[in-house]
C-alpha cells in the first residue's frame, strides 16, 4: 500500500472514532426514557434521510441487486447486530469501560485479516493479539463483577464490528461508499422499528431527548462515511489501531458528563489492549519499510 493511502485511511478512521465516541455519549445519556428499538429507529430514520440527499446528489445509488452481494449483505446484517448489542449495553454500564472492551476491536480485525484476507501477520503480532485479548479479561474481570450481560454483549459487538469491517474490504470499488452508508443505515432503522414492541413499546420523547437523538444521527452518519472510507483505504493492520483515538473521548466523556472514574483494572487492561495494538503498528511499519527497501535493492524491471 502506499503511505499516501495509510494517511488518508488514518485520518478518516480518527474522525470517525470521534464521531462515534460523540454518538455514544448522546446515545447513552437517553437509554433511560427509550429502548434500544426506539433508539435505532428514530436515530437511524434521522440518519438515513440526511445521508439520502448525499446519495441523490453524488448519484451514489446502484442496482437493488448490488445489495445481495454476499459482502454488502453481511456487512449490513453486521452493522445492525453490532448496533443492537451495543445501544443494549450503554445503558447498563459505563461508556468507558464499554470502549475499554472495543479496544480489542483492531486486534480483532488484524486476527481476522490474517485468518480470512490473508494478510502477512508474524509470530511477534500473533503473541502481540492473544496478549490483547488478555488485557481485555482484565477489564472484564473474571467472576460474578466482571463477566456481567451487558460486559458481554459489548464482546460480541466486537465480533460483530470486527466483521463488518472485514466485509468492507471485500466489497468491490465499484460500489460508492454512499451507497453502503445509506443501505446500511436504512435496514438498521427498519431493525429498529421490529424491535419496539419487543423491547418495551414507544415512549414519549422530550425536546431533549430528541435533540440529543438528531444530534447522534448527524454523528452516526459522519461517522458510517469515514469508517468506510478508513477501511477501503490503505493496510487494515496500519488503520486499525487509530481506533484507540476513542477512548480518549470515552473516558473524558464519562468524566465530565456522566461523573464516571475508570478503575484500575479498567485502566491496566486497556493499557495492555492498546499497547498489544501500538505493538503490532510498529511490526507493521517495520515490515513495510523492509519490503520498501527490497523493493529499491532490486531495481527496475527491465
Amino acid at each position: 500500500m502506499h503511505s499516501s493511502a495509510n494517511v488518508r485511511g488514518i485520518v478518516f478512521m480518527c474522525l470517525a472514532m470521534v464521531s462515534f465516541a460523540c454518538n455514544d455519549a448522546l446515545v447513552k445519556s437517553v437509554t433511560g426514557v427509550m429502548n434500544t428499538g426506539q433508539i435505532m429507529f428514530v436515530r437511524g430514520l434521522l440518519t438515513t434521510l440526511m445521508v439520502l440527499g448525499f446519495a441523490v446528489h453524488f448519484r451514489a445509488f446502484r442496482p437493488i441487486r448490488t445489495i445481495l452481494r454476499p459482502a454488502v449483505l453481511l456487512r449490513i446484517a453486521m452493522e445492525a447486530l453490532a448496533s443492537i448489542t451495543y445501544i443494549s449495553a450503554l445503558g447498563q454500564i459505563p461508556l468507558a469501560n464499554a470502549s475499554a472492551i472495543m479496544q480489542a476491536l483492531p486486534l480483532a480485525v488484524t486476527l481476522g485479516a490474517a485468518l480470512f484476507l490473508r494478510e502477512p501477520v508474524g509470530w511477534r503480532r500473533w503473541t502481540a493479539i492473544a496478549v490483547g485479548f488478555l488485557g481485555v479479561l482484565i477489564v472484564l474481570r473474571p467472576g460474578p463483577e466482571g463477566f456481567t450481560p451487558a460486559a458481554l454483549t459489548v464482546v460480541a459487538c466486537v465480533f460483530c464490528t470486527s466483521t463488518r469491517d472485514l466485509c468492507t474490504r471485500r466489497i468491490g470499488s465499484d460500489v460508492p461508499s454512499l451507497f453502503i452508508t445509506v443501505t446500511t443505515a436504512t435496514v438498521t432503522t427498519l431493525v429498529g422499528a421490529l424491535l419496539i414492541v419487543p423491547f418495551g413499546g414507544w415512549q414519549p420523547m422530550s425536546t431533549t431527548s430528541l435533540t440529543h437523538i438528531a444530534g447522534a444521527s448527524i454523528l452516526l452518519m459522519l461517522g458510517y462515511q469515514t469508517i468506510v472510507l478508513a477501511m477501503r483505504d490503505g493496510d487494515i493492520s496500519v488503520i486499525a489501531p487509530f481506533r484507540y483515538t476513542s477512548l480518549l473521548w470515552s473516558i473524558g466523556i464519562g468524566i465530565f458528563f456522566f461523573a464516571e472514574t475508570p478503575d484500575r483494572w479498567m485502566l491496566t487492561g486497556v493499557a495492555i489492549i492498546v499497547g498489544s495494538g501500538l505493538y503490532t503498528f510498529y511490526r507493521e511499519s517495520l515490515r513495510g519499510r523492509k519490503a520498501v527497501a527490497q523493493s529499491s535493492l532490486a531495481g527496475p524491471l527491465e
